[in-house]
C-alpha cells in the first residue's frame, strides 16, 4: 500500500501539490476568521481550590477570586495622594470601569484603603487597582480588554504607571523558529551536500506544521488550549518534520545511486523509510496521547495539539514529500556553487530574522541576485565536486563502535554515571507555577511584580482567597474567630476581615490573605498547606463552616499536586506500551527492556539539567531567567511523552538496522558495527537539526518556552551521544547473541514486523517497477 502510495503521489505530483496548497490555504483562512480560543487559565480537578473558585463564581459573579484579572500598578515620588496623581488617576480607572467583563477596586475607594502602601521609603508613593475578571477568560478577550483599559492611560510627569497579572500579560508568537529552520539549512546541506535535498525536508516539514497548527488553532475555539500550544506544536513539529523527511530523502537517494528510476526509488523510499516514519511517528503519537490519562482539560489540550502537528508532518513526509521528490528527479544529486551561496545567505538571513536584525532586508534580495546571476556566470553553475565514498570499516562511527566495543564495561559504566551525576538533582525537584518575577525587566508586567513587591512585600504579587458557604444561624462571631486565626498565622502579611456577598443575608464570604513570601516561593506553598491542615480546621471546630483555600497560587499548588500523583500512571502505561512495541518489532525481550531503562535514564538527565538551570538558577543569566523557581508541573509530563517518543524513534531506526545485520548471518558484533556505521550520518543529523530547533525557542521570552528549548535539546543531544554512541554498542557487545532472545513459546505468538520493509539493497525482491514487494 505504501510502495503504491508513493508511486502515486510522484506521479501526479502536480495534483498532491496543489491539493496540499489548496487545503493549507483553506484551514489557514478559516482559522484566521475564526480566531483562537487559547487561554491563560485551566480547568481543575475535584479540589479544594475548585470548590473555592465555584463558590466564588455562583455568589460573588466570579470577582475577587484573583489569578486571572490584573493589577494597575502607579508610583509617584510626590506622593499617590497628590492632588494631581488623584485626580488623574481616579478620571483614568473611572474610564477603565467602563470596559465591560471587568470590574476595578480602586486604591481611592473605600473597599482599596490597604492599596496604598504603608512600607519604609514607598509608604504612600506605590498604589495599585485591582482588576478582577470571571474565570474562562480566553487571550484574544484579555488582550481586547488589556487595550481598552490602557487606551486613556494619563500623563503626569513623575507618575510611573504598569501593568501586571494575566491580563496584561503579553503572550508574542515565536520567532525563534527561523533560527532553527537556519540551523537546519545548514545542518542538511552539510549531510546532503545538495541544497536541493536539502530543500525538501524543509519544505515537508513547513507544510505539515502549517496544517496541523491551522487545525490546532480552530481547535482551540471548542477546546481548553494553553496559550502556548502553538509554539509547542511548531517546536515539536519542526523537528520531527524535518527528520522524518530526512530519513525519506536519504532513502530515496540510496535507490537513485542503485539505478532504479525516480519513480522507482521514490515508491521504495515511502514503503520502507516512510514505513520506519509512520512507525516512529505513531510512537510519538502514542506517547503525547498517554497525557489523556491525567483528565485535565488543559493537559488535554496539549497533548492533543502536540499530536495532531505530528499527524500532518506524518501525512506530509508520505503524500507531499513523494511528490517533491518527482519535481526534483535526480537534480537532487547536483549541487552548484550558485546554490550553496544563495543557501547559505538565506541561512544567515534567517539567523537576522530570528535575532530580529533585520538582515534578511539585505541578504534575501541578495540571495535571489546570486540565483539569476548564476545563470549567466559560468564559475557559478559548475558543480561541486563530491569525494568518493569511504568503505564502511574506514569510516569514524564504524572505528569508534570498534574501540567502544573493545572495552564496553568502561563505556557502559561512564555513560552511566554521566547520565547518573545530572539526573541526581531531580531528587530535589519542585513542582509549582513560576511568578511574573522570572519576566525580563522589559516587560510592564515584571516591573508592575516589582513595584508590588518594594511597595507591599512580595506577598501581594499573589494574593489567597479563601471562600466558605454560610450555613443558616452562623454567627457573626464564627467568622470573626476566623479572621482572627488568620491574622495570627506567621508568614501572614494581611487578612481581610470576612466579606459577605450580601451583608443583610450572607449567603457566602470570602477573605483576602497576603502571604510574606511570593507566589513561586516554597513557603507559600507551605502556608496554603498550614491553613488547610492547622489553622482552619481549629478556626471553623463546631460552627458547620467548610473554608476553602483558593485563589491563583493555591490553584498552582492543587495543580501540581494532582499532576504529580497521577505521573506515576502515565510513565508506567507510555514505557509498558513502549517495551510492548518493541518486543513485537524486534523479537527480543533483552533489547527492548535495555531500550527503556537508558531511555528513562537519559530523560532523567534532561530533567536534572532543567531543575539545575530553572530551579535552581545556575547559568539563570545566560538564557533570560529572572531567577530560580519551582518547575511547571506540566513539564515533566510532557517532556516524557516527547523525548521518550523522539528517543524511541532513533532506536527503531538504529536497531532495526544492525537485527537487518544480524540476520543476514553477521556476528553480533560486527552488526552492531556495521548498524552503527550504516545510520550514524542520518542519526546524528536528525538529532543535530533537533537539537538547534529546540535550542532556539531560548531565545523567546516565555520561561515555560525557554523550560521547554534546554529540556528537549539537552535530552535529545544526550540520547544521541551518550545512549546511542556509548551505551548501545557497549550493551550490546555485552549481551552478545542474547541480545535477540525471546522464550520460544513467546516467539510463537508474537506477530512479525518488519519497521523498514525491503530496503534498496534487497533488489533482487523488488520485481519492477510497476510493483515492488511489500513486507508486513
Amino acid at each position: 500500500m505504501l510502495s503504491r502510495l508513493g508511486r502515486w503521489c510522484h506521479n501526479r505530483r502536480v495534483v498532491v501539490v496543489i491539493a496540499w496548497l489548496a487545503v493549507l490555504v483553506g484551514f489557514g483562512v478559516a482559522s484566521g476568521l475564526a480566531g483562537s480560543g487559547y487561554t491563560t487559565q485551566f480547568g481543575l480537578p475535584k479540589v479544594e481550590s475548585a470548590r473555592g473558585l465555584d463558590i466564588i463564581d455562583t455568589h460573588f459573579g466570579g470577582r475577587g477570586g484573583g489569578g486571572g484579572g490584573g493589577t494597575i500598578v502607579f508610583r509617584s515620588d510626590q506622593g499617590v495622594n497628590d492632588p494631581a496623581v488623584e485626580s488623574a488617576m481616579t478620571t483614568f480607572l473611572a474610564q477603565a470601569s467602563k470596559v465591560p467583563d471587568i470590574n476595578i477596586v480602586s486604591p481611592y475607594s473605600p473597599q482599596g484603603a490597604m492599596q496604598i502602601s504603608r512600607r519604609g521609603d514607598n509608604a504612600g508613593k506605590i498604589a495599585y487597582a485591582k482588576l478582577e475578571v470571571g474565570r474562562g477568560m480566553t487571550i484574544e478577550k484579555g488582550k481586547q480588554i488589556a487595550d481598552a483599559v490602557r487606551a486613556n492611560e494619563p500623563k503626569v510627569p513623575g507618575l510611573e504607571i504598569e501593568y501586571g497579572g494575566q491580563l496584561f500579560q503579553k503572550f508574542q508568537p515565536p520567532s525563534s523558529e527561523t533560527l532553527g529552520l537556519a540551523f537546519a539549512i545548514v545542518i542538511l546541506i552539510l549531510a546532503f551536500g545538495s541544497v536541493l535535498a536539502m530543500g525538501l525536508p524543509i519544505g515537508t516539514a513547513i507544510g505539515g506544521i502549517g496544517l496541523g497548527t491551522a487545525i490546532v488553532g480552530l481547535l482551540s475555539n471548542v477546546m481548553t488550549m494553553p496559550s502556548f500550544t502553538s509554539t509547542l506544536a511548531v517546536m515539536i513539529g519542526l523537528g520531527v518534520g524535518i527528520d522524518y523527511a530526512l530519513f525519506i530523502v536519504t532513502r530515496y537517494r540510496e535507490g537513485l545511486h542503485h539505478g532504479f528510476t525516480s519513480e522507482r526509488a521514490a515508491a521504495v523510499a515511502i514503503n520502507t523509510a516512510g514505513r520506519a516514519v509512520l512507525f516512529a511517528g505513531t510512537t510519538v503519537v502514542i506517547s503525547l496521547l498517554g497525557m489523556l490519562l491525567m483528565n485535565l482539560a488543559f493537559v488535554r489540550g496539549l497533548a492533543i495539539g502536540a499530536a495532531i502537528t505530528v499527524l500532518m508532518t506524518m501525512a506530509a513526509s508520505v503524500t507531499l514529500l513523494p511528490a517533491l521528490l518527482g519535481f526534483a528527479a535526480r537534480r537532487v544529486e547536483v549541487t552548484r556553487w550558485r546554490g550553496m551561496i544563495a543557501a547559505g545567505l538565506f541561512a544567515v538571513a534567517l539567523l537576522g530574522m530570528g535575532a530580529k536584525l533585520r538582515a534578511f532586508a539585505v541578504l534575501i534580495p541578495v540571495a535571489a541576485m546570486v540565483i539569476v546571476a548564476g545563470f549567466f556566470v559560468p564559475a557559478l553553475k559548475r558543480e561541486i565536486p563530491r569525494p568518493a565514498p569511504k568503505p564502511v570499516a574506514q569510516t569514524l562511527p564504524y572505528r569508534w563502535s570498534r574501540l567502544v566495543q573493545h572495552h564496553p564495561w568502561a563505556s557502559v559504566l561512564i555513560g552511566v554515571a554521566l547520565l547518573v551525576t545530572l539526573a541526581a538533582p531531580v531528587l530535589s525537584l519542585r513542582l509549582g507555577f513560576s511568578d511574573e518575577g522570572n519576566l525580563p525587566t522589559s516587560t510592564t508586567t515584571r516591573r508592575a511584580y516589582d513595584l508590588l513587591a518594594s511597595g507591599f512585600g512580595p506577598g501581594f504579587n499573589g494574593p489567597l482567597v479563601l471562600a466558605a458557604e454560610v450555613p443558616a444561624g452562623t454567627s457573626p462571631d464564627a467568622l470573626a474567630k476566623v479572621s482572627a486565626a488568620l491574622a495570627k498565622t506567621t508568614d501572614v502579611v494581611f487578612a481581610s476581615p470576612a466579606i459577605p456577598d450580601d451583608p443583610a443575608n450572607p449567603k457566602a464570604v470570602l477573605w483576602q490573605v497576603v502571604p510574606k513570601s511570593a507566589p513561586q516561593d516554597a513557603a507559600t506553598t507551605r502556608l496554603v498547606d498550614h491553613l488547610r491542615s492547622d489553622v482552619l480546621p481549629a478556626a471553623t471546630e463546631g460552627t458547620g463552616l467548610k473554608v476553602a483555600v483558593s485563589g491563583f497560587v493555591a490553584t498552582g499548588v492543587d495543580f501540581s499536586e494532582y499532576l504529580a500523583a497521577r505521573l506515576p500512571l502515565f510513565i508506567g502505561v507510555v514505557l509498558a506500551l513502549s517495551f510492548l512495541l518493541l518486543l513485537v518489532v524486534f523479537r527480543s525481550v533483552l533489547v527492548p527492556l535495555k531500550a527503556v531503562v537508558m531511555n528513562l535514564i537519559s530523560i532523567g538527565a534532561a530533567y536534572g539539567l532543567v531543575v539545575i538551570v530553572f530551579q535552581w538558577g545556575w547559568g539563570k543569566e545566560l538564557i533570560g531567567v529572572g531567577k530560580g523557581g519551582p518547575i511547571e508541573p506540566f513539564v515533566p509530563m510532557m517532556m516524557f511523552a516527547i523525548v521518550f517518543g523522539l528517543s524511541m524513534d532513533y532506536e527503531v531506526f538504529l536497531l532495526s538496522r544492525i537485527k537487518e545485520e544480524y540476520d543476514r548471518g553477521s556476528a553480533n558484533d560486527r552488526a552492531v558495527a556495521d548498524g552503527l556505521a550504516a545510520t550514524a550520518r542520518v542519526i546524528t543529523a536528525a538529532a543535530a537539526i533537533m537539537v538547534f530547533v529546540f535550542g532556539s525557542f531560548i531565545f523567546e521570552t516565555e520561561r515555560v518556552i525557554k523550560l521547554f528549548g534546554v529540556g528537549l535539546a539537552s535530552a535529545v543531544l544526550l540520547d544521541a551521544t551518550v545512549v546511542r554512541m556509548l551505551l548501545v554498542p557497549a550493551t550490546m557487545e555485552l549481551l552478545g547473541d542474547r541480545n535477540w532472545w525471546v522464550p520460544r513459546w513467546l516467539g510463537r505468538i508474537l506477530p512479525r514486523i518488519d519497521v523498514e520493509g525491503h530496503g534498496p539493497d534487497t533488489v533482487a525482491e523488488i520485481e519492477s517497477d510497476e510493483s515492488v514487494t511489500v513486507a508486513v
